[in-house]
């Protein structure tokens, strides 16, 4: 089966893979892009697929092309770039988080190639996440879904601790601080030693590890058995405060156009602290760390205003 389809790379993901750091990690993000179209083409014609339309905006970090399969159920197409890991690293993760969800709170994996670091997927509305409700029903639904996740992980288990994906991002931190950020970021640093050093209550968990309303999207038949699902996990183990760190930062630009910022952030942290029966000061500590550290990565990449932005939300807890 011919591709009828030209694949065009969302430009949000050609522009996330060009601000990658490292020459090795440049090269393999552009040798992908390069690979892109033959890769999409051997697949649809594998899994006799018709190819529909490329998602846009898409997500950074992969290209998503909406599919129908051989008995015209339609279906997601997910190729996944070399993102801080090598692609087929990254969907035999997520084809094994996925799996062990099982479609409980997320999307169901239909047929995988996590050796070319490719998912196929059901279909969801793309196009209606979490973010088209008015806040508080956002939250509510994202509580709904990010408790389901919590769920203990497979025995033999290849995925990364918290404590070692964050070892990974400490050493970014300490070499690219933001102008007049050295406080912020020893505030950060200390946040994090402070929760390893203090292990919370109960077992480690699966955890989505970029849980935020984006991230959740409409079921394409509801009724079938819920309405809403996440996708895109970049999964870890460890504790669920980690996964409501960044939860906490959701419309960002919004909260920051708001009065009152730096109280609704706070009562932001206690309300889903609270929700979900975790201490509210690890839930506060991590969304310190993980703001900080997303604002490093943003400096890094030469998004200083972004990165501006995350230090003063991250200055108000």
């Amino acid at each position: 089966m011919a591709s009828v389809l030209p694949l065009e790379p969302p430009q949000r993901l050609v522009r996330a893979l060009a601000a990658q750091q490292g020459a090795a990690a440049a090269t393999a993000a552009q040798n992908w892009l390069r690979g892109l179209p033959a890769l999409l083409e051997r697949w649809l014609e594998r899994w006799e697929l018709v190819p529909e339309r490329v998602v846009t905006p898409g997500g950074r970090s992969s290209a998503v092309v909406l599919v129908r399969q051989a008995d015209g159920t339609p279906a997601a197409l997910k190729l996944l770039a070399p993102d801080g890991a090598p692609a087929p690293v990254r969907a035999a993760r997520e084809n094994e988080v996925l799996s062990v969800w099982h479609g409980l709170g997320a999307v169901r994996v239909l047929r995988a190639a996590p050796e070319e670091g490719v998912l196929l997927l059901e279909r969801l509305r793309c196009e209606v996440s979490l973010r088209s409700l008015p806040e508080a029903k956002a939250t509510l639904e994202a509580v709904s879904v990010v408790r389901r996740l919590w769920v203990p992980p497979p025995a033999g288990h290849g995925l990364e601790t918290v404590a070692e994906h964050t070892a990974t991002e400490t050493a970014l931190m300490r070499s690219s601080v933001p102008p007049d950020a050295e406080p912020l970021v020893a505030a950060a640093l200390e946040a994090r030693e402070a929760m390893l050093a203090e292990a919370p209550e109960g077992d480690p968990v699966l955890l989505h590890g970029d849980f935020r309303q984006g991230a959740v999207l409409a079921a394409s038949e509801p009724g079938e058995r819920a309405h809403w699902l996440t996708v895109g996990p970049d999964p870890l183990v460890g504790e669920p405060a980690y996964d409501l760190a960044r939860l906490v930062r959701d419309r960002l630009h919004d909260l920051m156009a708001s009065t009152g910022a730096a109280a609704a952030t706070r009562r932001r942290v206690n309300k889903l602290a609270d929700s979900l029966d975790v201490p509210r000061e690890r839930v506060r500590q991590w969304t310190l760390y993980r703001a900080v550290e997303s604002a490093c990565r943003q400096y890094a990449g030469g998004s200083a205003a972004d990165a501006e932005m995350l230090l003063e939300f991250a200055a108000w807890l």
